[in-house]
């Protein structure tokens, strides 16, 4: 790993941990520790664009693969991958769904508030979907392209304002499926290939961002459909699936306030206003206040999770304020070099430079015991191979012997018959 990688490194995290720690907590040290070489890894292949230098993204991906380091890699590149050959930026920012209004009414499914922890909630009544008219009045691809967008906008907009509204990380939803009246007879070969390729994306390229999904109302005819779902479904998003008949409420209830609940669903809330619950995408990210918060906490999309936090942490307690604009130049808006860190270290005030020079000091010391735990343990390691390739040559060696004894003896044979 390069120098320069390690400085990108420090620069990215510098200020950005004590405020995350003080929002978050202290992280788990083992997940961190795991999250870092995952960063380093990709930092030392110039593989982690800046957008994605996130812990809790890199996290997402290690959790998804078993904390297997090399194999959340390959996972982190292939989404890397299938963003820039779909153009998954561009349908972010550009793509129209003029068909929405009519597709939520052959098709309901929406936003709508959060649960008791803070998360988004997300509910479909896929028992009532008009699959003929759906396919009417979009596409599969078309729809496709909607639910990334929507996807983007749960990533950059809902999560950060559920977050600062929640004051702490939320990075993952809460959805209810109500599946009354779905079975093997009404779920089509387009349905099959639509929920295939979601589930795909969702599993591949937003891992770890389903909390707990509660499907209620299901009969006989889902619980058969269900056995060839799950055959599509990774198992650790099958470990966060409760499958429940018509007593579900309590179960519901457990996890979302009945004001965040629709009526239909034994909940209080019936949105009158907007046309129903699954038309109105209810939740603090419709809140001008909140959307104001996200806005400046994120810019125009550009800010990490990472900075949020800082912006969270800055807000929430006394006495620590985010610089104006007439505090802050172009050039410290970004992200401090190492160099100019350690130049503010010059100054005989205990400032803000010389509390990130010690931060950085602290890595770096920390840096230094990593790497010198690993060169101990490489060692180890390879007086270990010394070891098992000198008892190898040994084997070999008495295989050999035993060959050419072999051989002799049957040659000693050829000649006394011959004889």
């Amino acid at each position: 790993m390069s120098f320069r990688s390690i400085e990108q490194l420090l620069r990215r995290n510098s200020k950005t941990k004590i405020s995350r720690n003080i929002v978050d907590g202290v992280h788990d040290q083992k997940e961190e520790q795991c999250v870092q070489s995952l960063r380093e890894l990709l930092l030392a292949s110039n593989q982690l664009p800046e957008k994605f230098d996130d812990y809790y993204l890199l996290l997402r991906f290690l959790r998804m693969r078993g904390f297997n380091i090399l194999k959340a890699k390959e996972m982190f590149l292939n989404m890397l991958k299938w963003r820039e050959d779909c153009s998954v930026d561009a349908i972010a920012n550009e793509f129209k769904f003029e068909e929405y209004d009519a597709v939520k009414r052959c098709y309901p499914h929406g936003f709508h508030g959060v649960d008791k922890f803070g998360r988004p909630l997300y509910i479909e009544r896929i028992g009532l979907v008009d699959l003929s008219k759906l396919m009417q009045v979009t596409s599969i691809d078309r729809y496709v392209k909607y639910h990334i967008s929507e996807q983007e906008k749960t990533m950059s907009l809902r999560y950060p304002a559920c977050s600062i509204a929640a004051k702490k990380h939320i990075a993952s939803t809460t959805a209810i499926l109500d599946v009354k009246g779905l079975g093997m007879n009404n779920f089509s070969k387009s349905a099959r290939e639509m929920f295939i390729e979601i589930q795909k994306i969702d599993s591949n390229y937003y891992p770890e961002t389903l909390n707990q999904l509660y499907i209620i109302n299901a009969g006989t005819g889902f619980r058969a459909l269900w056995k060839v779902l799950k055959a599509f479904m990774e198992a650790r998003t099958l470990a966060k699936i409760q499958v429940l008949g018509t007593n579900y409420l309590n179960t519901l209830l457990e996890a979302v306030d009945p004001s965040n609940l629709p009526d239909f669903l034994g909940g209080t809330c019936n949105c009158p206003a907007t046309g129903g619950c699954l038309l109105h995408d209810k939740g603090p990210w419709t809140d001008p206040e909140m959307v104001r918060a996200s806005k400046a906490a994120f810019g125009k999309g550009q800010k990490s999770f990472n900075e949020l936090t800082a912006t969270i942490a800055c807000e929430s307690f006394a006495g620590c304020q985010e610089p104006s604009a007439k505090q802050v130049d172009s050039t410290s808006r970004r992200k401090r070099t190492l160099g100019m860190l350690l130049k503010d270290g010059q100054d005989g005030t205990d400032t803000s430079g010389n509390i990130l020079r010690k931060q950085v000091d602290e890595q770096i010391s920390e840096k230094i015991r990593q790497l010198e735990d690993c060169a101990a343990q490489t060692k180890e390691t390879l007086q270990t191979l010394v070891c098992k390739q000198q008892e190898l040559t040994s084997h070999i060696e008495q295989l050999r012997r035993i060959l050419r004894d072999g051989t002799s003896a049957d040659k000693k044979t050829d000649e006394q018959n011959s004889k």
